[in-house]
């Protein structure tokens, strides 16, 4: 059994199931090839430092040995081969090769991706069955957050707090020997922020270990830098900035976890860039501070910090546990927080609903004024279905009464008038002074 009748088996069936099957079945004809590129193609740490690969368009070469093609692999890989060399010893080993097995089976490893719907996952699903270890394929993860909504017992005590950035997380790995990779929070390789690489490049003389550097990339547009992000050519990412927030030996993301606490982390970084703030221009760190969320002066800090967030347009607050490891899961450590504002509005209209809402309540239509800004919205959610019938039958006593919505931020339209993002109706402030409806 060939690597090349592998993958086309592979192709044949999309279903799960079946997948498992060829993969067990080129597990017992010991098909060691196979598993061999996969893991040069899935282990997201292994990366070869080509943009283009070419396919093979004829005629058929006489066919390339596995030892050629890895020993190429190799090359690429230690970057012993670079520029023009990588490119012609590519395409050396495409001349020697025939089009089934260099389109098929070798490209695609060198393009880091099999392209026939399988996944490392699905490997290692198979490989830890038959307890063959030695072939499982590390899974590129890193440190990711769980919604603080969701944990409010979670919410207590000492936390780090961050702002939380709208842009594109990037693990930028830097090597003693100068070669600096980024990846995307799934492993996904990207080759289009070289300035921010370049400028990294002039640290090395300070790492004497491999480490990764943990952080987000942001634009001037998150439009234009999500254009940019994975694009082969006519690339124009040069003002992206990289916001430094952890770092890892890789070694130990590598293992999984680093014990060291997270504020110890979080100096290295800030003490990083002090170091180099002249030669990383396009490398920043973000600000944090610790506040106690147990007292009544962490909570007040807490409420300034969030309205500042949602003034400056981030797209949240991180709050992380001082004292905590980098584990490369979703962990209770970090704690993502989606600012929210709430505004005392006016209803100055009803509107009925329409399809399983009609005869009920479609949307308060509601105006006033927050923080010198005059905001008109209408609020279409929060209710119950008792509430949308109950408040349609009580229209007049319901218009000029005050609502309490909640929203995660203030926009403003195209005429210059302000409305709000996602308005959620609370409850209503008053039919006499104190009373809530």
């Amino acid at each position: 059994m060939t690597p090349v009748q592998v993958i086309q088996q592979l192709e044949s069936d999309n279903s799960r199931k079946a997948k498992e099957a060829v993969v067990q079945s080129a597990l017992d004809a010991d098909c060691e090839e196979f598993f061999e590129g996969a893991r040069l193609a899935y282990d997201a740490l292994i990366t070869f430092g080509v943009k283009k690969v070419p396919t093979h368009g004829g005629p058929d070469g006489q066919g390339l040995p596995w030892k050629a093609f890895r020993e190429l692999c190799d090359n690429l890989i230690a970057r012993k081969l670079t520029g023009n060399a990588a490119k012609e010893a590519i395409e050396l080993c495409l001349g020697a090769a025939t089009q089934e097995e260099w389109n098929d089976w070798y490209r695609r490893i060198l393009i880091k991706d099999l392209r026939c719907g399988l996944t490392e996952t699905t490997i290692n699903t198979v490989v830890k069955r038959c307890e063959r270890d030695d072939l499982i394929i590390p899974v590129f993860t890193c440190q990711l957050a769980h919604d603080g909504t969701d944990h409010p017992k979670k919410m207590v005590g000492e936390k780090l707090v961050e702002v939380k950035l709208d842009g594109v997380r990037v693990l930028t790995i830097v090597y003693p020997d100068g070669r600096v990779d980024q990846y995307s929070r799934n492993g996904k390789e990207l080759v289009n922020f070289e300035h921010i690489k370049a400028q990294i490049a002039k640290t090395v003389t300070g790492i004497t270990e491999p480490v990764v550097f943990d952080g987000e990339v942001m634009s001037s547009s998150f439009q234009d830098l999500m254009k940019q992000v994975h694009r082969k050519s006519d690339v124009a990412a040069s003002d992206a900035v990289l916001w430094l927030f952890d770092m890892i030996p890789l070694s130990a993301f590598s293992e999984g976890i680093w014990a060291t606490p997270q504020t110890e982390r979080s100096a290295k970084v800030i003490a990083w860039k002090d170091l180099w703030a002249e030669e990383t221009p396009n490398v920043a760190v973000l600000d944090h501070e610790i506040i106690d969320l147990d007292t009544d002066e962490g909570q007040a800090r807490f409420k300034a910090i969030n309205r500042k967030a949602i003034d400056d347009g981030f797209e949240g607050i991180m709050l992380k546990d001082p004292s905590a490891p980098y584990e490369l899961k979703r962990s209770h450590a970090w704690l993502k927080i989606k600012p929210t504002i709430t505004v005392d509005l006016e209803v100055i209209g009803l509107e009925e609903g329409t399809g399983k809402n009609v005869g009920k309540l479609g949307a308060l239509v509601c105006e006033g004024v927050d923080n010198g800004k005059t905001i008109k919205v209408n609020v279409g959610s929060g209710f119950s279905d008792e509430q949308r019938d109950d408040f349609w039958q009580a229209s007049a006593l319901v218009m000029g009464t005050i609502a309490e919505v909640l929203a995660d931020a203030v926009t403003q339209n195209q005429d210059g008038t302000y409305s709000l993002r996602f308005p959620r109706f609370v409850r209503f402030r008053a039919f006499n002074k104190g009373d809530k409806f």
